[in-house]
């Protein structure tokens, strides 16, 4: 029975590192995508390749279709399919609407948004003729909500919801599943320059008195992953311990 292969943008850190992770250790080929954090990516490679795990990195910015187009191939060659794509590549900036750039506002849509579109576009190529695949996006509880002083990134994360309700519609026909993980607050270096205070008062409004850890988003990822979920699609799943309810 030959392997499943995932590929996973933004692997070498945070939630992104915890996904590439927990499916290589579940068995599956990962391609750990990487941009700028190349350390963090090879050091990632090197430890679960010392585990006996069949993963590759390859250095894509996501944001620019002619180097997703590639990324994919090259996972194509690699690991002959592509069965998961989970498309985490994102960034997050603080700042009133009055204040954003526009060059700030392009930043954030491309490589939030632009990105989940070229990468499933590129996708879909393999996956349709094989009538099978699952594609994970990850969007945020802001996309669901919307977060002040972070209207350009909501704006990106609830448009990665509305177009996984769509495409999940669109590519039932072909077996495909698309579903989206609205994580909640999680511990991630996203959380570095917030204050101690802060970071306690969100723990008092999570109803689970707990922050998100990245496993716990890994672990939603691997069961939409897996064959459990096949009559799972176009739906958005909030790992956020209650902060939002909806």
């Amino acid at each position: 029975m030959n392997k499943k292969t995932a590929l996973i943008t933004g692997a070498s850190r945070g939630i992104g590192k915890a996904i590439a992770t927990l499916f290589a250790e579940n068995g599956y080929n990962v391609l750990i995508n990487y941009n700028n954090s190349e350390k963090e990516a090879l050091d990632l490679y090197n430890e679960l390749k010392s585990r006996g795990f069949a993963v590759d990195t390859y250095k894509a910015d996501v944001s620019k279709k002619e180097e997703v187009n590639l990324m994919v191939n090259y996972c194509i060659g690699q690991f002959e399919g592509i069965d998961v794509l989970v498309n985490n590549a994102g960034i997050s900036k603080t700042n009133l609407f009055t204040d954003i750039s526009y060059e700030e506002w392009d930043e954030v849509i491309s490589t939030n948004l632009n990105s989940v579109f070229y990468t499933t576009k590129k996708a879909l190529q393999y996956m349709i003729p094989q009538m099978s695949g699952k594609i994970i996006n990850i969007s945020s509880i802001w996309g669901m909500v919307g977060g002040s002083y972070e209207v350009h990134y909501s704006t990106s994360k609830a448009a990665i919801i509305g177009m996984s309700k769509a495409l999940a519609k669109e590519l039932g026909p072909s077996n495909i599943q698309v579903n989206c993980i609205a994580p909640g607050v999680i511990q991630t270096d996203m959380l570095d320059n917030i204050e101690d205070d802060a970071l306690e008062a969100l723990r008092q409004e999570t109803p689970l008195m707990r922050l998100g850890t990245v496993e716990d988003i890994a672990n939603c990822a691997l069961f939409l992953a897996s064959d459990k979920s096949n009559f799972i699609t176009g739906q958005v799943i909030s790992p956020n311990g209650g902060f939002v309810i909806v």
